[in-house]
């Protein structure tokens, strides 16, 4: 098996790219396939080398390594050798009709009731009248013309599919300038690159019907198809107009873990909830294309934001060492209980080893009473639990009349980590200190 994710760099890769790249990669890696990153890049007025770079730098962020990459604009030779053995074949045909001549012949087909398909004018001129065109200026824009037979084709999501060939439109393969479009470059690289299946947004579905004739035309296996329906934000409706915020470069600047992305869009279109998964090799391992159905799934960022903190809580240190200056297993595994996103962490670090202004409130006393009774070091997570029974004996308060209290001095904050996890990582001296008023 061999993939492929062919985004355009005329833009910063969103959700719904991103998805797409992590179905084929996952695809591919259940399967022992391969994964081909391709830049579709022929739009030479869109394309920019700075999209095309921030597209590799967001798949390694993923962790979605390619096994093999190419640039369309390394490959105009083998799309020239294409148009030539389709013009060969009969089918390929100039056409010279402008872009206003071929909208005004859309409106009259729409108002006269008909679909809006390319009439084939320009098979019915002969030399003289295209030698006239030519003189008049105009240079041909290139048709691939289709068959009138059925195209069929079993859907991995969507099931069977038809298409009758006479209900199409004969698709422009070359511009007037003479660059190739979507359609044909795809196929040629698909049947060149050998890839076998291709999986995609539903938006595709058309193109695929055209494709298949074309992939036929050149000789070429036609391969698995698989369209998958389009995300919605979450009150349904299309994301189209609000892909700025949802970049992956937005949401990475927003603190969010590449592998908490990778397992909410996995699960996007499945029945299957959303669950915090270490590796995109266990994710693999789960992948099932047949889990996706036809309903547009809801791209909810709260529940993005919701399962980054779930998977931060089950986070090994060993996928965080190094993250973050200073930290250490103890450190970790006494913070990420209460992580929403990474760099919270760097906050509680700095109550345990730096400096805290205390608030004691109206608790000076007690408090006071408190640091006399903290044992001798070394502690453990049993120290807590042995010092607040000896202040309760000895005080009298219990519930939050005596943890509340110990929790404002000792850190400054209201709610946080265990305390029974802080309390040995701030160390004897920081608490006897803090718990007097001290800034420590």
């Amino acid at each position: 098996m061999k993939v492929r994710f062919a985004p355009s760099p005329t833009g910063l890769l969103h959700v719904g790219n991103a998805r797409i790249a992590l179905l084929n990669w996952l695809l591919a890696k259940a399967a022992g396939g391969q994964f081909l990153l391709r830049l579709d890049d022929t739009d030479t007025e869109r394309s920019e080398e700075r999209f095309a770079q921030a597209i590799e730098r967001d798949l390694t962020w993923l962790g979605l390594e390619w096994d093999a990459f190419a640039r369309q604009s390394d490959r105009m030779d083998r799309y020239d050798a294409a148009v030539e053995a389709l013009k060969a074949a009969g089918r390929l045909y100039p056409c010279y009709e402008t872009a206003e001549e071929l909208s005004l012949k859309r409106k009259a087909q729409l108002a006269a009731g008909r679909p809006p398909l390319y009439d084939r004018a320009a098979l019915k001129l002969d030399d003289a009248a295209r030698a006239a065109l030519k003189a008049e200026g105009r240079r041909p824009h290139w048709r691939f013309k289709l068959e009138p037979d059925a195209i069929e084709w079993n859907d991995l999501v969507r099931g069977p599919q038809h298409f009758e060939g006479h209900n199409l439109s004969d698709p422009v393969l070359i511009r007037e300038d003479g660059r190739p479009l979507y359609t044909l470059s795809s196929v040629v690289d698909d049947a060149e690159l050998h890839v076998t299946h291709v999986l995609r947004g539903e938006d595709h579905v058309a193109n695929t019907a055209v494709q298949i004739q074309l992939f036929q035309a050149l000789g070429a296996p036609v391969p698995t198809f698989a369209h998958l329906s389009l995300l919605t934000d979450a009150e349904g409706k299309g994301l189209s107009k609000r892909l700025g915020s949802l970049s992956l470069e937005s949401l990475k600047a927003a603190g969010l873990e590449a592998m908490t992305i990778n397992c909410y869009l996995a699960a996007l279109g499945t029945p299957d909830a959303a669950e915090p998964t270490a590796t995109l090799e266990a994710l693999a391992a789960g992948f099932d294309l047949t889990r996706f159905g036809r309903a547009a799934p809801k791209f909810d960022p709260a529940e993005l934001e919701h399962l980054n903190a779930r998977l931060l809580h089950v986070m090994p240190f060993a996928d965080v060492a190094g993250r973050l200056s200073g930290l250490t297993e103890a450190d970790w595994l006494a913070i990420r209980p209460n992580l929403t996103k990474l760099a919270d962490a760097e906050d509680w670090l700095a109550i345990c080893h730096g400096q805290v202004e205390p608030v004691l409130g109206d608790d000076e006393g007690f408090l006071a009473d408190a640091a006399e009774r903290l044992p001798p070091e070394p502690w453990n997570a049993e120290t807590w639990g042995h010092w607040t029974a000896a202040v309760k004996a000895a005080t009298g308060r219990k519930g939050k009349g005596l943890f509340l209290p110990l929790r404002l001095a000792l850190t400054g904050r209201e709610h946080g980590p265990e305390l029974k996890s802080l309390l040995p990582l701030i160390g004897h001296d920081k608490a006897a200190r803090r718990l007097r008023g001290e800034k420590a």
